[in-house]
């Protein structure tokens, strides 16, 4: 074999491993990309809820107040209420009907709303879930093993749940960190790393005043946590 002919393989052996690095540093530099956490703000763990029109903003005051006492003789004491509120409840009810209104449509309009409501400050956003993410936050200790903490409320806030009352569900994590957490104090913020669930879960809480009952969206079983720098 030529000379020419071993310094033309050489190269195109060069070559072929050059391109092959540079294939393993590409799948390298993606799988690196694909395993970093997604920052995350609290804002991002409310699902995009469309409310719709609201009907209720073109009633006048007194359209209003009669949907209202409508709505609490009709519907909220509908076996309870006596002879002069069903009387009433009558009347009312012409008078939105003559004025072209339907309070049985509205009364169905105002379950839809409750409802989006409901869900925009209860449901878990979906694009967050099963995935790796980072959040900053406090700690609220349900579980301590000595100094540390193995279980507790991620919160967005200083004293969420303790001076103030609870945040909605859906801003706030339910965290497990078997390995423990040492607690520095209340107003010490955090960044959690691990993968969000949606799992809806109950805890009691003790408040300065008292003991309460908190909802929370989320969960993640930790697999770092670091000061808030």
């Amino acid at each position: 074999m030529s000379r020419w002919e071993l310094t033309k393989r050489f190269r195109s052996a060069k070559s072929l491993r050059r391109s092959f690095t540079a294939l393993i540093g590409i799948i390298l530099a993606t799988t690196s990309q694909a395993g970093e956490p997604r920052n995350l703000g609290w804002a991002d763990l409310v699902p995009t809820v469309s409310a719709g029109a609201n009907p209720f903003e073109a009633l006048d005051f007194r359209q209003k107040n009669d949907l209202a006492k409508l709505y609490r003789i009709e519907v909220k004491e509908a076996g309870t209420a006596n002879d002069f509120a069903r009387s009433q409840a009558v009347e009312i009810r012409t008078r939105l009907e003559v004025s072209g209104l339907d309070p049985d449509w509205l009364f169905a309009e105002r379950e839809r709303m409750m409802a989006e409501h409901t869900r925009q400050f209860s449901a878990p956003n979906p694009e967050v879930l099963d995935k790796t993410v980072r959040m900053p936050g406090y700690i609220l200790p349900l579980e301590m093993d000595g100094d540390l903490a193995v279980e507790f409320l991620l919160v967005p806030t200083v004293g969420a749940c303790i001076h103030t009352p609870p945040p909605a569900a859906n801003q706030l994590i339910h965290v497990r960190y078997p390995q423990g957490y040492p607690i520095r104090g209340m107003y010490d913020p955090v960044w959690i790393v691990g993968e969000l669930q949606s799992e809806q879960q109950l805890e009691l809480v003790t408040y300065s005043d008292g003991q309460r009952n908190v909802e929370s969206t989320y969960v993640m079983t930790a697999i770092d946590i670091e000061q808030y720098r």
